[in-house]
């Protein structure tokens, strides 16, 4: 049976009576409908599925809030609220097919969503929380159980790092998720949805997401490295011209803080109890676009060659690069990550 659309008395009295819903696609957690109100088509969500429903609606409120700062827009208009229903109303967006080089136009609007917050902000949106030290045990586990040998300063290494993430400057608006299929190409340029898992910390561990692959996504892509630098730049430019300075932090470090995440190898509904980097070696198993295997091996390689050179992360850089060749060599079929988003 069809969920019933949760358009309330306080709702119309705002907005109108909607007309003509129509149930759309949507994660497990939450129920999305396309309606018309005074002759405009509009979105309904309603967070739904588990105790922290109402916490997810109430984040993305906020979010959606702070993001209507930007101009020009970086996300839909909010329309009106229900907390008690947990429902939120947005104008609705034609999403139309990217170009080849989206990550540049993505990259841009990623960097003025994040520039639309700041210290004032702070406590409104829980804090970004970084890997720690069960994440580094993980890793060394892993490479263990690869056979591959460990560098002596390369526990202490990670846990510098560990350090360097969780004080990491910033106060960024993160989206928390800004996978492709969460970011809307609109003939007036981009526009993020599904601020669920927003947060406050540094722009720069989701601007790590274009050379990591998009790890919390089950769409997992790659680019070319001019590809890539055209993105980066125009993170930094748009930066810079929404709030005056450069974007503070390491891009080195954020990727490398992906790749201890085990949880980024499942999707959500998976992450926090099991240790996934464990399980890579028993199995591999499909999410979207890549396997885990596909997802670890890329994120090896990646966090390899920015370290190269890096007396602070010397010791990260030889494992990462040893541990990427044991799995090339143990499954040899494994392929690089897809080069375009379906």
């Amino acid at each position: 049976m069809s969920p019933r659309l949760p358009f309330g008395e306080a709702l119309r009295a705002e907005l109108g009576s909607p007309r003509r819903p129509r149930l759309l696609e949507s994660s497990p957690r939450s129920h999305v409908w396309r309606v018309e109100l005074g002759g405009a088509r509009a979105v309904v969500k309603q967070a739904v599925e588990g105790p922290d429903a109402a916490e997810r609606h109430d984040r993305e409120v906020t979010a959606l809030r702070f993001a209507a700062r930007a101009d020009p827009p970086v996300a839909p208009a909010l329309l009106g609220t229900d907390p008690v229903e947990r429902v939120l109303v947005l104008e609705h967006m034609d999403h139309h097919r990217p170009p080849g080089d989206w990550i540049v136009g993505y990259a841009a609007a990623l960097a003025r969503l994040h520039a639309t917050t700041g210290p004032r902000d702070t406590g409104a949106l829980p804090a970004w929380s970084g890997p720690g030290q069960h994440d580094t045990a993980a890793f060394l586990r892993l490479a263990e159980t690869l056979e591959v040998p460990v560098p002596s300063h390369a526990p202490d290494q990670l846990d510098d790092l560990v350090h360097r993430l969780g004080e990491a400057p910033g106060y960024a608006l993160l989206h928390g998720d800004p996978c492709p299929g969460n970011d809307l190409h609109t003939a007036d340029g981009i526009r993020f949805i599904d601020f669920e898992q927003a947060s406050l910390g540094n722009g720069l561990m989701e601007l790590a997401y274009l050379r990591i692959g998009f790890p919390t996504c089950w769409c997992a892509t790659t680019a070319p490295e001019p590809l890539l630098r055209r993105a980066e730049a125009a993170y930094h430019s748009a930066w810079r011209a929404a709030s005056g300075t450069g974007p503070r932090g390491d891009l080195t470090d954020a990727c490398a803080g992906w790749l201890l995440r085990g949880d980024a190898l499942v999707q959500r509904a998976q992450r926090g109890a099991t240790d996934h980097l464990a399980r890579v070696t028993d199995r591999d198993w499909a999410w979207g676009t890549a396997t885990a295997r596909q997802r670890l091996a890329h994120r090896l390689g990646v966090v390899a060659r920015m370290t190269a050179g890096r007396a602070d992360l010397s010791g990260l850089s030889r494992l990462c690069a040893d541990m990427r060749r044991r799995m090339l060599a143990r499954w040899p079929k494994l392929t690089p990550l897809p080069a375009h988003r379906p």
